[in-house]
């Protein structure tokens, strides 16, 4: 959910006189940084390294955690994501009094012109040099996007500047930064900084692994001083990642196709790796989900106790034929997620009894799988190794608890490259059978370009359905262009068609909805509206003024937030929603 936090803030020589601690003199030197660099460029000075130039900055991409630098305030500390290059990355937390200043004394020579650059992420993200003896600098980024950008400035250091100290930090408020592969290059101060990298050689060992109609798993030797790894269909890159495997989607069924590798550092790009031809597989019928019904209602089971009816897995009516089991929580290795029945909130419920319920669904033909994320979820899957942590950890709940697979609910957003290869390296384990769902917001489904859209179209061949959440949403553009209104049929039937007429099988595409007004914020709507929708895209009755061009009778169901909302109302919901789905052509 979005807040308003207010206008962000102004360059550094804009900002308001309102931190105590922060002096006249110091504003005074950040106001002169843009015109110093300027001056510096007049002068014709340049800040392009020459071939003896080194980098005088140590432990410059935080491969030995913080050593040689000072963050205040407790600020800083090292992540393993995301990172631009190496194993390592800073990341710095300011707060409302501290602006996460991390610095360090760098060893200079007299007379000297240096370029000071650092790839930072995050917002306003300043860099920064000062007892240059001559002029100052610091340059900043505003980070209106997404992933590392490059910050750089040139300094000059005065007759007899020996040291320099180089920082980074944020801003008061803000959110964490992060900085890596921070470099001073210039003549060598005699500091011993960090080398200067070397470009890595090429990848060997490279195979393709198994296939599927729409994509191609690749793994390959890791190379020695590569921080990253380019992968090329035909000779065209698709993909970078991290670390020495990739899966490579969005092929076409039947089809032979040529890849190369090449690894990469902050050096450069090494020569492509041999080819090898991988081979996708025949297409067949969309989708996954082993014995989900060709209609199916879903419904999201709470694992905790907020006001609705307290339920064990058992006491899920029958009308639901896929049980979401709410939530997995995040651990502390990036991207694997955990499990914990709150038996002390669900009134004693065990977890013997807990699986034994589970195994009862199996045996009446429904599925129960694991939830991830909800509104406060905060798993990210942004790398090869996270989508690793997360495939192998869902899949250890599916064994621990007889989960039948897994719905995707990250409402802060995801990485569609390495949420694919999670969920691809999920299905190689779990096999054909495996359910996958996902309830992305509106505004997630109103473009094929939006990630997760692309993530749901990556995974077609595996992908059971989309359950966008028509609610908590507000207006938003039809498949005609037109405005709808959330809580209407028109709403319901012309954002679903979005998704019908841009990639997306029909059984893939479900709607869902809160089972009563304490479901959600807004959006609810009659069961009677549900189903006016579900008759007007399968059989193009029911419409209100929006009608699709073309019936869809194949369309999967419904899906409603929660079933223990739904059971505080009576099964309102579900025991007329339910049979209706059941009942579609």
């Amino acid at each position: 959910m979005l807040c308003d936090q207010g206008a962000p803030p102004p360059p550094t020589s804009q900002l308001p006189h309102r931190r105590q601690h922060v002096n006249r003199a110091r504003h005074a030197r950040l106001a002169l940084a843009v015109a110093a660099a300027g001056a510096l460029s007049l002068a014709g000075l340049s800040g392009t390294a020459q071939a003896a130039d080194v980098n005088n900055a140590q432990n410059a991409g935080f491969e030995s955690g913080l050593t040689g630098w000072i963050c205040s305030a407790g600020s800083g500390t090292t992540v393993a994501s995301p990172v631009h290059g190496g194993a390592a990355a800073l990341k710095a937390t300011p707060s409302s009094s501290d602006t996460a200043q991390c610095s360090q004394t760098v060893a200079v020579r007299p007379n000297s012109t240096y370029t000071l650059s650092a790839w930072v992420q995050g917002s306003y993200v300043y860099l920064g040099a000062s007892g240059t003896g001559t002029t100052d600098v610091s340059t900043w980024t505003p980070g209106t996007g997404s992933g590392y950008s490059q910050l750089s400035t040139t300094f000059t250091t005065g007759a007899s500047t020996t040291s320099v100290q180089i920082y980074t930090h944020g801003w008061y408020g803000q959110s964490a930064y992060y900085a890596d592969d921070i470099s001073v290059y210039g003549p060598d101060g005699g500091g011993g900084g960090t080398p200067s990298p070397t470009i890595p050689a090429a990848p060997g060992g490279l195979t393709a692994g198994s296939a599927t109609s729409s994509s191609v798993n690749l793994s390959w030797g890791a190379v020695s001083g590569a921080s990253g790894y380019n992968v090329y269909q035909n000779g065209t890159r698709v993909q970078s990642v991290a670390g020495s495997s990739a899966t490579v989607t969005g092929l076409s069924a039947s089809t032979s196709y040529q890849f190369q590798v090449t690894a990469t550092n902050a050096a450069g790009e090494s020569p492509k790796s041999a080819a090898v031809t991988g081979t996708t597989s025949a297409a067949g019928s969309p989708g996954g989900g082993g014995n989900v019904p060709k209609h199916a209602v879903t419904g999201y089971w709470q694992n905790f106790n907020n006001g609705a009816t307290v339920q064990k897995i058992s006491d899920v009516p029958s009308d639901y034929d896929i049980i979401a089991v709410a939530f997995a929580d995040a651990t502390t290795t990036p991207g694997a997620v955990s499990f914990t029945l709150d038996s002390a909130g669900l009134g004693g419920y065990t977890v013997d009894q807990f699986k034994a319920d589970i195994a009862a669904k199996h045996a009446a033909g429904k599925s129960v799988i694991i939830s991830i994320g909800g509104q406060n979820g905060t798993i990210s899957v942004s790398d090869s190794t996270s989508a690793a942590n997360f495939a192998n950890s869902v899949y250890s709940l599916m064994q621990t608890y007889g989960f039948d697979g897994v719905d995707i609910d990250l409402e802060n957003g995801l990485n569609s490259t390495y949420m694919t290869q999670a969920l691809k390296t999920l299905a190689a384990k779990a096999g054909s059978k495996l359910v996958i769902t996902m309830a992305p917001q509106t505004i997630d489904m109103q473009s094929p370009s939006n990630e997760y859209f692309k993530t749901a179209l990556n995974i077609k061949d595996i992908l059971t359905v989309v359950n966008m959440q028509y609610y908590n949403s507000g207006s938003m553009n039809g498949c005609d262009g037109n405005v709808y209104s959330q809580g209407t049929v028109d709403f319901l039937t012309a954002l679903a068609c979005i998704q019908l007429q841009n990639g997306l099988d029909p059984s893939q595409v479900g709607l869902g909805l809160p089972a009563s007004t304490s479901g959600a914020g807004s959006g609810y709507v009659s069961p009677s509206v549900v189903n006016a929708a579900l008759d007007c895209l399968t059989q193009g009755t029911s419409c209100g003024s929006f009608k699709p061009s073309k019936t869809y009778p194949g369309l999967r169901g419904a899906m409603t937030w929660s079933t223990n909302w739904d059971a505080t109302s009576g099964n309102a919901w579900s025991g007329a929603v339910g049979p209706h789905v059941h009942a579609l052509p």
